[in-house]
This record gives C-alpha cells, structure tokens and sequence, in this order.
C-alpha cells in the first residue's frame, strides 16, 4: 500500500507559504473537490493548456469549423458559455459577429478576456457567473456555444441539465446550440495513466489520470512545478466523459430537436505533448422549437416597499465623541434619504425608535418587500448587539440586505477572522491577544513597532496614535489608556505594525456571478506631519480638529498580479464568512509588498463620505446608485433562494 506523504514546499505566491503537496495517493477520485471547477482556471491552466487555448492559430482552425457548422448572419446574438479567457468569442468578433458575448465563472479568466478585448478595441461583452443559473432574458440568444470541452465539470450530471435547460430558455425560437466536447468513448480507450512534459523552461506539469468508479468521468491529477521554487500546484479534477450518442441522447431528452453529431475535431500543438481532454473532441448542434406567445398587457408595476432601519439617534452611542449624536450624524441620514428619494419604483418607510423595533416588526412582515439595515450602529446604539437586528428580521422571515447574524458575530471578532483567514492561506498580519487582566507583564511575541486594536469593536473604537508602540513601555502605557480613556473591557489584540500601502476593497452584490469588485483605494497620508503613525484611526473618523481629518482616500497603485490576488482572496472570504450582498475588506502591505489583511466589514458603513461611496465614486456611480445596487443586489438575492425553493 503506498503511504500517503506530506512533503512542505515553497509555493510561488507573494507571501511564500507552504504548500502542503500529496506524496503518492491509491485513489485519485477521493481527492476530487465537487467545486473543483471554482478554483483551478487561474494562471496555471493557462501554462498547462496554452499550447491550445493560447494558440491563435488553432483557435482560428476551430472558429472556421464552427462558423461553417452554424452558417448564420453575422449580427447574431450569441454567447459563448464557459468562455474561459474569451479565445473563441473575441476571434467571432474579429470576424463581424457584433453580438458576440462570453460568460465564465472564473473571475481571473474573465478579466484577462476584458482587458483582452479593450486592448483590440472588439464590442465583445464578457460577464462572470454560474452556468447553472444564467443572467440573461428568456428568449435573448440566436446562438449558444459550448466550446473546447467545457461541458460536464459538475458533482453531478442533473447540473449538466441544469446547464442544458438555462440554455434552453435563453434562446430564441429556431435558435441554435453548439457544442464542442471530449470524445468519451475515445478518452477512455486511450488516457495515459501517467505523463509529464516541459511548458517551458522554467515549468513542467506531470500528471495522473483513472477512469472514476462509476466509469463516468475522467479523473486527473496535475502537479506543476516550478524548476527553482519547487511545486507551484498539486491540483485534482474530474470531467465527465460523453460519447457523441450520449450527449445527443441527452440534448434530445432535454427539449432540443434536430439534434446533428456533426465532424470531429483533433487537435495537435507546436508543444507536441499531452493533449489530454483537447485531443479528440466531437461537435454536435441542436436546435430549439418553441412557440412564444405575445405577452398580455401587464398591469403596471407596483413600486417595491422597502423598510430602512437605522440607529436611534435619541440613545446615546460610545462610538460617537460625547456618546451623542450631533448635526453631522443627522446630516448623514438627511443624504442618505435626499439619495434614496431620486431611485425610481421605490417606496421608503424610516424607523429609527428601537424601543419599538419588537412591536414593528410584525407590520414589517406585513407591509414591506425588504428591509434596508442600514442600522450598523447595533440594536439601541450598541455595537456589540449589531446582529440582533438581522436576527429578529430572521425570525420574523422578513427578507433584509446585508450580513445575516452569524456573519456578523464572525467579523466582529477581528481574531476569529484572522483565523479563518490564516486556514485559507490569506496572509495576516501577526499578533497575539492579550485578556483585560493582562496589564502588568506581557510577553511581547511580535516584533515592535506594533499596533493595540480591540479584538471587538467598531468604527475604529479605541485605536488612536497613541496605540502604535515602539518599546515596551509605550505598549503597557497604550494598554492602560485604552481601558481608562475608552473603557474598553475586552481582549485587545496586539498587531504587528505595518507600513506599506493601507488599502480597501469593496464588494457589492453576491458571488458567483452576480457581484462587483469596486476600484480598490489606498489611504494617503502626505498631509500628516512627520512623526505622526500613519493609520486611519479614531481620529481621522470622528475628530475634525486632529490632523488626521486631512487624511484622503485615492486610487490604489498596485501591479495586477496584487489586484488580482487581492480580488480572489476578497471573494474567498466573503463567501466563508457568509457575506451578502456588500462588504468591505482592509489591507496593508508589510514592508516586502505582500498584503496582509486587517479585517472583514460586512455591511461597511453606507454614508455619502465612508470608504464605500469613495470607491464608487472611482467607479462612475453616484451615491444614490451605490445604495440601489445594494438593494437590488438583495433583491436578485432573494429570487435565487425563491427559485430554489421552489424547484
């Protein structure tokens, strides 16, 4: 029996972290995540696979073979599911084809696509999401496509019907579907069981295949390696294998007629190596009879009824200076309602009387569609009890924008976070926590200088300048003052203090799909005096007398390979901690340029001058479109779960 090994490498990411790579494995297909696919189209598929999806040439051979399979006018609207980095879409827009679109669910192949298509100035339009579940109109498409074997990564094959079905319903009457895939039958015959071969020369990739135990799909390990930093991937996927009379089978089974198994494709490169699924493939077309029927007038549409709860500006609040709310507070509530008045189809009910939130509730139920929290301030103004407000909407089944109660008990709790974090491999910065009777002696285990932070709080409570410590003495002097000065009775974390660039990221909407990366921000501290520690403290939020007010937020100048690292991570941990429809994250770079994060803000602060609306501004967006597509993002939100539900 051959052991399983564990063998820690050096892994070619910005923070250098091991890797954990597989010695040898009896069983290929135990090691198959069932999202396999969410993770693996990235950088290294296109060092493994671009000796076929990099090279212009074949990518021209096999438009020419699909244009003259389809054989329609050029001013089709079509789309190309599972587009990967948009090769074959943006080669129909070289040649005329003005409806050319492509749709994926890898954000990083999605990108390079964009950026791809603005380079050579091609109308192509790329959008990111889950086949399964497709943003597009009933009745849209002439043509849909499915090209260079992306057809069968799901658990199951009821998510390829799924697939099937989506599509279905997005073309049009007579409309076409085109598929390219693994010849099944082929792969099983001829797989290599084991092979390996140079990219180039400086990566080479060995790989190991078996047939899964239910003889349905090809299972693959690829292990690439990098020849001075050793294993850059230890990766496990899993395809499924159709022959040409299943997938015809299939297509017929789900709606579609005419159903042609059209010529073979095989593939060769200047690589000459292994061409594993691109080898042989088969190509079949099918097409979709439906009656539309002309819709009935429809009644006008009632505007949408939404309930905004905010802070009770009658309670006092520790955050804010003095405990009170003052004419800022009130004239950013006053912004918030000016924005909210100027969106179309909407009507907006205000309540801000805590003491009657519990009676409320049940006419919330009632008499509206969602509710806006925007209540970031806690039930009755206390920061610790910001989830029980979504937790009563859960009780009551009143559908809500934002974070759900779990996700804001996680983000509350800064080393909860930093611990999720550090498990999914998202460099932190170091610390350790320090209990509220540890005043007298502490074991500093990070290197000064460092940062005190409350492990619980808010708004930047209770990080001042004074927090940032060079010696020992100033540490225990911090520790005292932010008991005394902000009655902070809690466990304080004490951080490593990071220099590099202090940047933000903002998310709004939901993954897969259906969500956006706003530009990220960096904070500049040029105006400060020297001497001061650079940070976005208390100060800078809250006292407009402190220097630190002159703090101002500007585009980040960061290279693509940080964005792009920076966006995956964002995603990774708005997924695991449950965030829902916007949130923001805070970075630094330590002194070598790699990010660190800070810490996860669901439901980031909404007001017309807060980080969010600085971001979207940077985007195009007024304040009044970053609130609207907030909403809207809840909205799409609760569709999903209803179409689920309902399925």
């Amino acid at each position: 029996m051959n052991k399983l090994v564990k063998v820690p490498l050096k892994r070619n990411v910005r923070n250098s972290k091991l890797a954990d790579v597989l010695g040898p494995v009896e069983n290929l297909e135990s090691y198959v995540k069932a999202d396999w696919w969410k993770h693996i189209f990235n950088a290294n598929y296109l060092r493994t696979d671009g000796d076929v999806v990099n090279d212009n040439a074949i990518t021209q051979a096999e438009v020419d073979i699909f244009e003259k399979t389809l054989g329609v006018d050029k001013h089709v609207e079509m789309l190309d599911l599972c587009c990967g980095q948009g090769r074959h879409v943006m080669e129909f827009s070289r040649r005329g084809y003005t409806g050319a679109q492509g749709f994926d669910r890898s954000h990083y192949l999605i990108s390079r696509a964009r950026a791809q298509a603005k380079r050579e100035g091609l109308s192509a339009i790329f959008k990111e999401g889950d086949a399964r579940k497709l943003p597009y109109k009933t009745n849209q498409f002439d043509v849909v496509t499915i090209l260079g074997n992306s057809f069968g990564y799901f658990e199951s094959a009821e998510d390829d019907q799924l697939v099937l079905g989506e599509i279905f319903r997005i073309l049009r009457p007579d409309g076409k579907l085109l598929i390219d895939v693994t010849d099944g039958d082929h792969m099983r015959a001829t797989f290599e069981a084991r092979s390996w071969e140079w990219i180039d020369k400086t990566y080479f990739v060995c790989r190991e295949r078996s047939i899964s135990s239910d003889n349905q799909r090809l299972v693959s390990r690829e292990v690439i390696t990098h020849v001075k930093k050793g294993v850059v991937a230890d990766q496990f996927y899993a395809e499924r294998l159709y022959s040409s009379a299943q997938l015809k089978d299939l297509l017929e089974e789900n709606g579609y007629e005419d159903v042609e198994i059209c010529e073979s494709l095989d593939t060769s490169s200047t690589r000459d190596q292994d061409l594993g699924m691109m080898a042989r493939r088969n190509i079949l077309l099918g097409r979709v009879h439906k009656i539309v029927t002309p819709a009935s007038a429809k009644p006008p549409k009632k505007a949408a009824r939404i309930a905004v709860l905010m802070g009770d500006p009658r309670m006092s609040d520790i955050i804010k200076p003095g405990s009170t709310w003052d004419e800022d507070d009130v004239h950013t509530v006053n912004e918030m309602k000016k924005a909210l008045a100027t969106l179309p189809g909407y009507e907006f009910t205000y309540f801000d009387r805590h003491d009657q939130f519990m009676t409320d509730c049940y006419k919330w139920k009632k008499d509206f569609d969602l509710v806006l929290n925007i209540c970031d301030e806690g039930f009755y103004n206390n920061a610790l009890f910001e989830l029980h407000v979504p937790a009563l909407l859960e009780i009551m089944g009143i559908p809500y924008t934002g974070g759900n109660p779990q996700c804001l008990s996680y983000c509350y709790d800064k080393s909860l976070v930093r611990g999720m974090a550090t498990e999914m491999g998202i460099p932190v910065a170091e610390a350790y926590m320090v209990n509220p009777d540890d005043t007298t002696f502490i074991e500093v285990a990070v290197q000064f200088p460092v940062i005190i932070k409350p492990n619980m709080g808010d708004s930047s409570f209770g990080i001042t300048a004074d927090n940032v410590c060079d010696d020992f003495r100033q540490l225990e002097n911090a520790l005292v003052s932010i008991r005394q000065k902000f009655g902070y009775d809690q466990p304080v974390l004490i951080e490593q203090y990071l220099t590099g660039a202090d940047i933000s990221v903002g998310i709004i909407g939901n993954p897969p799909g259906q969500f956006k990366f706003l530009p990220i921000i960096e904070e500049d501290y040029s105006l400060l005096p020297e001497g001061l520690p650079r940070i976005c403290g208390y100060e800078a939020k809250w006292d407009p007398d402190s220097p630190y007010a002159n703090i101002r937020s500007i585009p980040a100048k960061l290279d693509s390979a940080t964005e792009q690292f920076l966006h995956a991570s964002c995603q990774k941990l708005f997924e695991r901690l449950g965030c829902r429809d916007y949130a923001r994250f805070d970075w630094r770079l330590d002194s070598q340029g790699t990010p660190r994060l800070l810490e996860v803000n669901p439901n980031p602060g909404w007001c017309w001058d807060g980080h969010l609306n600085k971001m979207a501004a940077l985007a195009g967006w007024t304040y009044a479109d970053m609130l609207h597509r907030i909403i809207k993002a809840a909205q799409l939100r609760e569709r999903v779960k209803a179409d689920a539900e309902a399925m």
